[in-house]
């Protein structure tokens, strides 16, 4: 059985935007939260893409990206993900080979084909007649393909040329867990919001998997939300907002992260209760022996390499204390 000190833990962050605050408040917290998470050990920091949703400040990804390296020294820093059908494969290349220049040996390319957003507003970042994920494969290959020079293609992203991160495919179903294996890249699941596919993603990006200049075996990393506290009690009131956040959502009226008071006194009906219970079943809740609990079982049921934690909470001192409980489950 795998054990929680045997894997590295990792950080997700949507740079999450409390009420109350502000997106400013919102970007400082993250460069706060990323110091700490290389102070106790964490092994990455990725960033998420998302848009046109009050609650998350990381939509310009790349340039969050670059400020966290900037205030951290030795954490893998990258993206999780960049959707690539929003974006020119040409223009992320060019961007991430700019940031695997100025720090060398410390930024990861994680990708995605989902769009991030709602579909009105993927079609304002794409454009009529633009990008989509239906050719995701071929806007893959050619991404990667502008980390190496190519004279008779006759564009070429000088930035990138030399300066490749490691390229990672994400997934919250089997497609880029197959597509991943067959070109064997590193895969990172969505267990924390597509739990229900975990074990059939990561069985199949398995079974597909073929050595490759990059991986000589399959390389899983599991995104699990988490959050921790002194009792089971507090973890229970701190992780409220994140489901109130999600139901707002999708209901159609996005808000920035409430209160965890505003959301304890919330009155949700049976079909709210039962829909978050499916939604957010997956998350890890509780006192440091509930998460240890909880996070062992993850292992053993699914032989992850690695682990990268998520934790929407309201306040910035919850959040950080979190990992840090979550960091000393290694000790």
């Amino acid at each position: 059985m795998t054990s929680l000190p045997d894997v590295p833990l990792s950080v997700l962050d949507l740079s999450p935007v409390s009420e109350g605050s502000g997106v400013g408040d919102a970007l400082r917290n993250t460069l706060d939260l990323a110091r700490h998470a290389e102070r106790l050990g964490y092994h990455r920091y990725w960033l998420a893409e998302h848009h046109n949703m009050p609650g998350i400040a990381s939509s310009a990804t790349v340039v969050l990206i670059g400020h966290v390296a900037d205030a951290t020294e030795t954490i893998r820093v990258g993206s999780g993900g960049i959707m690539l059908p929003n974006h020119a494969p040409l223009i992320v290349a060019e961007q991430f080979g700019t940031l695997e220049a100025f720090h060398p040996g410390r930024i990861d390319l994680g990708l995605g084909r989902a769009p991030g957003t709602d579909q009105r507003t993927a079609l304002a970042l794409r454009g009529p007649g633009g990008l989509s994920a239906d050719n995701f494969p071929e806007q893959l290959m050619e991404l990667i393909s502008y980390f190496e020079h190519d004279a008779a293609r006759g564009v070429n992203a000088v930035t990138a040329e030399g300066n490749k991160p490691p390229v990672w495919l994400l997934g919250s179903s089997g497609f880029s867990a197959q597509l991943a294996g067959r070109l064997g890249l590193p895969f990172s699941f969505a267990h924390h919001f597509a739990a229900e596919n975990t074990l059939p993603a990561v069985k199949l990006y398995r079974e597909n998997f073929r050595p490759s200049e990059v991986l000589s075996e399959p390389y899983v990393m599991l995104g699990v939300s988490v959050v921790a506290a002194e009792t089971d009690e507090r973890a229970e009131f701190l992780a409220g907002p994140s489901g109130l956040t999600f139901l707002s959502l999708r209901s159609g009226r996005p808000i920035a992260l409430p209160t965890p008071e505003e959301a304890a006194e919330y009155p949700y009906t049976d079909m709210d209760r039962a829909f978050l219970a499916q939604r957010f079943g997956s998350g890890i809740i509780g006192s440091p022996e509930t998460v240890r609990k909880g996070l062992e079982q993850l292992l053993t049921d699914t032989d992850a390499n690695e682990l990268m934690v998520t934790t929407m909470v309201h306040g910035h001192q919850d959040r950080v204390r979190s990992y840090e409980i979550i960091a000393d489950l290694k000790n």
